[in-house]
């Protein structure tokens, strides 16, 4: 039986070894961990991949979704417009600042929040819409940026799962006042730990994250307001600088595994993954669905797949949130998807033998095959 995890990050590192290994002990070697030439290297490369004048290295996604919060000014009586079918980072950042969530139902085709939702969630007391583009998807950037323009509200992306996607041309990253990244180990861009970023088009917003994720420093001894120690590290920085000049070709055979899975899968009976127009799926995740999503997940473990579920139980469900009041939610459309989705093993170095097995076990699942 073959093994085929979900991500396999043996094998990546296996074909940057050289180029890796180079970049961790050069940071080892000049014993400059935190801060320095390191950050920079990386914060200007990575921002002339977004498309974007500038980044900012931050500890994590989490960080850099609290830290863009916190430069918005987002508080106490705020709410802030996001999705329920997403990991929870997305929103516990705008209970942390004191604000609350507001989830709306999401697009049944991209799994995306739902514009016109959007609009009809808009209220007084709305700061900004926070989208995330899942499973490496663009959110309908253009949409949400017109009802966010029209209502004076702050445009936040959740980029944690779309290094490489774009919208129209544009880079995930550089179409809202804010974005954020996560560099989470099995991310199309990974770190070697924790660690993320801020981009986007606001300079003073970007300028006040760069400030907050250093305990509000202005010089080494001042600080002008309260922050965070929400750095990112040099060795972290050093990985991923070595990495992002594979993202593109990595996302190119992220897209070339998708269309196969596509191709194999086409007469099965079970949801394939749909691409909107006019974007580059980053395709973080491949994901289907099925109503016998539990059945088949437990079938493809059984057959050595690494098979996962993002996500099985939607925000406004899980309990911390009952206990904030939400238990009168009702998002149809987020709650089937929770209860349908399951994601197949997708990474630039799948193989085409891995793939076909795969696909083999999908469709050797006993409660399509009796």
């Amino acid at each position: 039986m073959m093994q085929i995890p979900l991500v396999d990050l043996q094998a990546q590192y296996r074909d940057i070894k050289p180029e890796v290994d180079e970049a961790v002990w050069r940071v080892i070697g000049q014993t400059g961990f935190i801060m320095g030439k390191e950050v920079t290297d990386f914060e200007e490369a990575f921002a002339s991949y977004v498309g974007v004048d500038e980044s900012v290295g931050v500890a994590c996604g989490t960080s850099a979704l609290l830290l863009a919060m916190m430069a918005c000014g987002i508080g106490p009586g705020d709410e802030v417009i996001t999705t329920a079918h997403t990991f929870i980072a997305t929103s516990e950042v705008i209970n942390i600042v004191g604000a609350r969530p507001v989830f709306v139902d999401i697009d049944p085709a991209t799994y995306n929040i739902d514009p016109t939702q959007v609009e009809k969630a808009i209220g007084p007391k709305t700061r900004a819409i926070l989208p995330v583009h899942l499973y490496g998807q663009p959110a309908d950037m253009g949409a949400l940026k017109s009802i966010a323009d029209r209502h004076g509200v702050y445009l936040i992306e959740d980029a944690c799962q779309a290094h490489g996607a774009e919208y129209n041309g544009q880079r995930c990253g550089s179409m809202g006042h804010l974005a954020c990244f996560s560099f989470y180990p099995g991310k199309n861009l990974g770190a070697f730990g924790d660690a993320g970023a801020v981009t986007g088009t606001d300079a003073e917003l970007l300028a006040k994250v760069r400030k907050l994720r250093d305990h509000g420093r202005t010089t080494k001894y001042e600080h002008d307001e309260i922050g965070l120690g929400e750095r990112i590290d040099a060795i972290q920085a050093a990985v991923l600088g070595a990495k992002l000049p594979h993202l593109d070709s990595w996302i190119d055979a992220r897209n070339r595994h998708a269309a196969r899975y596509n191709e194999l899968l086409k007469d099965c009976p079970v949801g394939l993954p749909y691409q909107a127009p006019d974007v580059r799926h980053a395709y973080h995740l491949y994901v289907l669905r099925t109503p016998d999503r539990e059945a088949l997940r437990d079938h493809l473990v059984e057959n050595g797949i690494g098979a996962g579920i993002h996500y099985p139980i939607p925000l406004h469900r899980q309990p911390a949130y009952l206990k904030e009041g939400y238990g009168e939610v009702q998002l149809p459309a987020t709650e089937q998807a929770a209860a349908e989705v399951v994601s197949l093993p997708l990474y630039p170095e799948l193989t085409e033998e891995q793939i076909q097995y795969v696909v083999q076990a999908v469709k050797g699942f006993n409660k399509w095959t009796q």
